[in-house]
């Protein structure tokens, strides 16, 4: 039997446990990253367990009632609708995203919303001096915001200062440069970024104040460190976006406190991020019409209905194996949707290389899309445009089938509000209002190709 006190070793690069030390890790390949994990430290104010046996927990009754946790509001909507109305004391969340997408310029700016608000902000920073965050702060026009900065990486200093503080809202930026005395190892490490988390959260839970923490991602778009971390907090949001393109997308993964998979529009302007209340019409606003190959999809991004324009393009390959090129969706999806058309309509697509594209730089993950998917591939390769006015939405099956999807009258009012008067559905949905607009019942592929190709 394995003692207790055995010592247990962990990858700093993929997380990864092992049973003892080795010189490479077995499972992501990395050299000289495999280290001893030491204990959690009890932090600043925590009481240690020792030998003795502990107290009584009170419990309470399931059917007991208690009012809803408040909440600080930013007067930012769209930070807002991702938080599920507000941030909650005495919650953790974790945000990330890419370099240099605008996680700092986000949560300056929601510090001094936060502030504007009442709430007493303190924003701490690993990887900036005060100086420079008071010239990004001058730039976005925020100087004159009561929010409290500091500079320091030794996370047992910033504990003592939120202790005496005891701020509303404390920001930590990022957890990748905070260090703990008590774990040997380096800054951004498994240990280092597992250990700083849980003493963050902590503190969240016992002295009432919301910690933010920024975190860092991998290649694959990942936060960096365990997965033990998201588990921890109460909320992991991922900002999103292109580099090329001026838009970026807040998307919650994980809220403890409201919906999930909810999102919030951003634009990046010279001043910092701008809302964007209407992000259908942004993302259709430089759409070209009657060209082969676009579709429009009537998507749902968590309660918020979203269009979006797919768009295909089909052309004879002179590789022996076709290129298949997939933006802003899943590429699995794109070889089943081929597999599909070949399989039930005779449609092949084999000897052609096939690029699909989602305008503007959205993702798209809901099975939903497949049905305008479809319709965009069958457009490029027959070179037909798909009516002007028309939007699509339906999972499509192996068989060929289309299947129904959520909210499909939330989809198509949002459709017709921006002036789509048609729409390809399931033959699945029952619409219990009228909306306005010529609907189009597809019950499988073959009638797709019947009611928006011609094809009888």
């Amino acid at each position: 039997m394995a003692r207790k006190d055995a010592p247990s070793f962990a990858c700093n690069a993929c997380g990864a446990v092992h049973a003892k030390w080795a010189g490479r890790c077995d499972a992501c390949g990395a050299w000289n990253s495999i280290e001893e994990q030491k204990p959690l430290s009890s932090g600043p104010g925590a009481k240690s367990l020792g030998a003795a046996r502990g107290k009584t927990v009170p419990l309470v009754d399931l059917s007991g009632e208690e009012p809803a946790p408040p909440r600080i509001a930013t007067g930012v909507a769209e930070l807002d609708r991702v938080l599920g109305g507000g941030l909650v004391p005495s919650s953790a969340l974790l945000i990330g995203g890419d370099p240099g997408i605008g996680k700092s310029t986000l949560l300056l700016q929601a510090a001094a919303a936060y502030a504007h608000a009442g709430a007493k902000v303190v924003y701490v920073s690993g990887e900036e001096a005060t100086a420079q965050i008071r010239m990004r702060a001058a730039r976005l026009g925020l100087k004159d915001a009561q929010v409290k900065l500091a500079a320091e990486t030794n996370l047992r200093d910033v504990l003592t200062t939120l202790d005496a503080e005891k701020p509303d809202v404390a920001i930590i930026d990022s957890i990748q440069t905070m260090w703990l005395d008590s774990v040997d190892s380096a800054p951004g490490s498994v240990s280092q970024v597992r250990a700083s988390a849980h003493e963050l959260t902590s503190f969240a839970k016992r002295g009432g104040s919301a910690v933010i923490m920024v975190g860092h991602v991998t290649k694959d778009g990942q936060i960096a460190g365990p997965r033990v971390v998201e588990h921890m907090v109460d909320a992991t949001l991922y900002f999103e976006g292109d580099g090329a393109r001026p838009f970026r997308i807040l998307r919650s993964v994980k809220n403890r406190f409201g919906p999930a998979a909810e999102i919030g529009v951003f634009e990046m302007t010279g001043g910092g991020l701008r809302e964007v209340a209407n992000p259908s019409a942004l993302f259709l606003s430089d759409r070209e019409k009657d060209v082969s190959g676009s579709a429009v999809f009537a998507g749902l991004e968590g309660t918020r209905p979203m269009l979006s324009e797919i768009q295909a393009l089909v052309a004879d390959s002179p590789l022996g194996t076709p290129r298949r090129a997939v933006v802003g969706c899943d590429s699995a999806r794109l070889a089943m949707i081929l597999a599909v058309l070949d399989a039930r309509c005779g449609i092949s697509f084999a000897q052609m290389d096939v690029h699909l594209n989602v305008a503007g730089g959205l993702r798209i993950m809901e099975p939903a899309a497949d049905l305008a998917i479809a319709a965009a591939l069958l457009s490029a390769l027959r070179d037909r445009p798909l009516p002007a006015q028309a939007v699509a939405f339906g999972e499509i099956s192996l068989s060929g089938a289309v299947r129904t999807a959520p909210q499909p009258e939330l989809r198509l009012r949002e459709a017709s509000r921006l002036g789509f008067t048609s729409a390809l559905i399931p033959s699945q949905v029952k619409t219990r209002e009228k909306s306005g607009m010529r609907v189009t019942r597809i019950e499988d592929l073959g009638a797709l190709l019947e009611h928006a190709f011609d094809a009888s």
